[in-house]
């Protein structure tokens, strides 16, 4: 016995000590057999990987992805082959191109690749009920795992979020790595809220209400806070989609080389509708999902108060339009909650649904609106508002995140919209935009739109490009 435990001492700490070395061995041979692996299918080529599992969804995040690689498939050709990581199971390559054409009016000079990973649903939010954050950024290991053994490419960007996934790829993959972050994992707000007790969407009131409980969970985000911080600085360039975006990520990750690259916004089809309007019925159009996020229930309350303001005989001349998109059986039921609400508040007869409508509705119901309207806090950067300010509305939107800090903000030293906080500085905006001369409204409608002209495909390809440019080693001539 005597002689075990002196052989562990004499033994052990040299275990120790060698661990380290036996690690990196084993961290050289995994980059050695996946970079071989990856070498043989595309050789001489240089190979951009973009991970985006929902590549498929037709959303703004998807508009990023297809006119980033549009982007630079104009300017290397063939030199470069673009690899999507995504997992979508249901559809073939031609199927999502197909998709991006029609969503996006966008066709690909060159063919892409796509990598179909199977296991997506870990990074699914229904699948975790409780600490989401965490056990989401776990799932996208399993996802990310699968994608590095599928292939390495030169140089990695993930397009849409899973921070979790860059030192597998710089680490194991040993290759460039680069992101565009649409929204944080985690924000300094978010703590805010926890800190201060705040019941929203993300932080219900059992938890706000009790103080051990806030503390506890005010201790998980710091946590997760830290390990979003390490795993974002693996990243050689960032790329944020607006000016609050940067702010929490610059905090976060304190990356130099973190750049903002506005998101492409496609409005061609809503500056083709006339400036002037010439409606009997003041319309204020709201356009956005009906997820919790976007707090239609700030918007109905805020008409009832502006509503309340006007004599009854001109109520009739005043309307609520709410046009989203339903995309499951919680979207429906908060629909029914919204038309209860404004049956609460008396105002039923003036707030109109519409649900999952065309384009060319959307563009009809856009010509007939006097305000575009919108209530999301701290959204990260807002396409709709940028799209209502396109279409002639005069944009009133909530007063933080992108909207306050990039696109609704002064041009030329003139107004282009109007912000609000809450149900008494939403009213009177209201009242204030509709008692605007005409003159005074499409002034601020010509500024609105000449300030949106810095959002277009063409400044985020030039833009995107810039950033890129540095980690692609090829010769262009």
């Amino acid at each position: 016995m005597f002689l075990i435990t002196l052989l562990a001492t004499l033994i052990y700490p040299r275990l120790l000590l060698l661990l380290p070395v036996v690690l990196a061995v084993g961290l050289l041979l995994v980059r050695f057999w996946v970079k071989r692996k990856s070498a043989r299918k595309f050789p001489n080529t240089f190979t951009i990987g973009f991970f985006h599992p929902y590549c498929n969804a037709g959303g703004g995040g998807e508009r990023v992805l297809w006119t980033a690689i549009r982007a630079l498939q104009i300017k290397y050709g063939p030199k470069i082959t673009c690899v999507i990581y995504t997992g979508d199971l249901n559809v073939n390559g031609q199927d999502i191109l197909h998709r991006a054409e029609q969503r996006f009016n966008i066709v690909l000079p060159h063919p892409v690749d796509f990598i179909f990973l199977k296991k997506r649903k870990f990074v699914e939010a229904k699948m975790y009920p409780h600490f989401t954050l965490l056990c989401q950024s776990l799932g996208s290991l399993i996802i990310g795992f699968e994608a590095l053994f599928s292939f390495v490419p030169d140089l990695f960007c993930d397009s849409m979020g899973y921070a979790f996934t860059l030192p597998l790829f710089r680490y194991l993959g040993g290759c460039q790595v680069s992101c565009y972050v649409h929204y944080p994992t985690i924000s300094t707000d978010m703590i805010s809220l926890i800190t201060d007790q705040t019941a929203t969407y993300n932080n219900s009131a059992s938890i706000s209400s009790n103080p051990v409980l806030s503390r506890l969970k005010l201790i998980y985000y710091n946590i997760f806070a830290w390990i979003y911080s390490l795993v974002g600085r693996c990243s050689s360039v960032v790329m944020v989609n607006s000016s609050w975006t940067y702010g929490h990520i610059s905090s976060l990750w304190k990356v130099s080389s973190t750049k903002i690259v506005y998101p492409p916004c496609d409005v061609t089809e809503f500056l083709k509708i006339p400036l002037q309007r010439d409606c009997k019925i003041h319309s204020i159009i709201s356009i956005g999902q009906f997820r919790p996020e976007k707090d239609h229930p700030l918007q109905i309350k805020s008409f009832a108060k502006f509503l309340s303001q006007v004599p009854e005989k001109s109520h009739s001349l005043y309307k609520l339009q709410l046009v989203g998109s339903c995309r499951d059986s919680e979207d429906t039921k908060r629909v029914s909650e919204l038309k209860e609400l404004a049956l609460i508040l008396g105002v039923s007869h003036y707030v109109d649904f519409h649900l999952n409508v065309s384009f060319s509705d959307l563009k009809q119901l856009l010509s007939e609106a006097e305000i575009g309207l919108h209530t999301m806090w701290n959204e990260h950067f807002g396409i709709g508002v940028v799209e209502c300010m396109a279409a002639g509305t005069i944009i009133l939107a909530h007063d933080s995140g992108g909207p306050k800090m990039d696109i609704v903000v002064q041009h030329d030293e003139n107004r282009t919209g109007f912000l609000a906080s809450d149900v008494d500085n939403y009213s009177d905006a209201m009242r204030t935009i509709f008692d605007l001369s005409e003159n005074e409204k499409m002034n601020i409608r010509r500024n609105a739109r000449s300030h949106i002209e810095k959002f277009s495909d063409k400044q985020f390809s030039d833009q995107f490009m810039n950033v890129l440019e540095p980690l692609i080693k090829i010769n262009i001539s």
